[in-house]
């Protein structure tokens, strides 16, 4: 059984790293590739050798690794500092640390408690207001989407992942990242709908995707969007 862990293979002439990771989640192997790399994702107790998985899809792995080297260099450089931008919910917003009771969002702009700034970073700070933030709405669209789909999940988990943006456990937990706050509510959307469509189709069948199409019917075009603009969800260099 192949261990865990990181591990090289030559694709096509090139050589990569990649991590194997083996997930009580999976039902059947995957191959991930994002900023952070390449991931091959396995059942907790299947004898699998991923090496095999991936010279079978040796063009698609090496065509977005160099896809994703790219965006890696276009990182965006966080000073974490009063009156810098940074997106929540799509859209520019403007720090603010001033004297006030809590922290808030109005007009394009992020109000920061400065008490808490002290006595912490603006950076931590930052980071447990979109956690906060993240919870609330991702609560309340899946409560919405998973009515609507007439599915049950057990509970959300809010997840600093670096290379998945949700998940979806056999017992029903949707693990969700808080740095899709970052993203257009559409996108937010788009995540949630996914992982609740496991709880009914557990694969990337045709019928899951079906089933994804009735409630996001431009997924397509937002699973697009997450692919190519995923640096902009970088809340730090500790991200990649």
């Amino acid at each position: 059984m192949s261990e865990v862990g990181l591990h090289e293979v030559e694709l096509l002439g090139e050589s990569v790293e990649y991590e194997l990771r083996r997930s009580t989640e999976a039902s059947e192997p995957r191959i991930d590739v994002d900023i952070h790399g390449v991931t091959v994702v396995v059942p907790e107790s299947t004898d699998f050798q991923p090496t095999e998985l991936l010279k079978q899809n040796a063009s698609w792995v090496l065509e977005k690794r160099r896809g994703y080297q790219k965006y890696r260099e276009e990182a965006p450089e966080r000073t974490f500092e009063a009156g810098e931008m940074f997106p929540y919910l799509g859209e520019p917003h403007e720090l603010v640390v001033e004297s006030r009771q809590s922290h808030a969002v109005s007009d394009q702009t992020i109000h920061l408690r400065q008490s808490a700034v002290a006595q912490s970073s603006l950076k931590q700070v930052l980071r447990n207001f979109y956690r906060s933030r993240a919870r609330k709405h991702f609560v309340d669209r899946a409560d919405q989407y998973a009515s609507q789909m007439d599915v049950e999940y057990d509970q959300i988990e809010i997840r600093n992942q670096r290379t998945r943006w949700g998940s979806c456990s056999t017992s029903g937990t949707l693990g969700l990242n808080w740095r899709l706050m970052m993203a257009s509510p559409d996108v937010i959307d788009y995540i949630l709908v996914h992982e609740l469509a496991h709880l009914r189709e557990p694969n990337h069948t045709q019928a899951f995707w079906d089933f994804v199409a009735e409630y996001d019917p431009d997924y397509v075009e937002h699973a697009k969007w997450l692919d190519q603009n995923s640096t902009q969800l970088i809340f730090s260099k500790a991200d990649l």
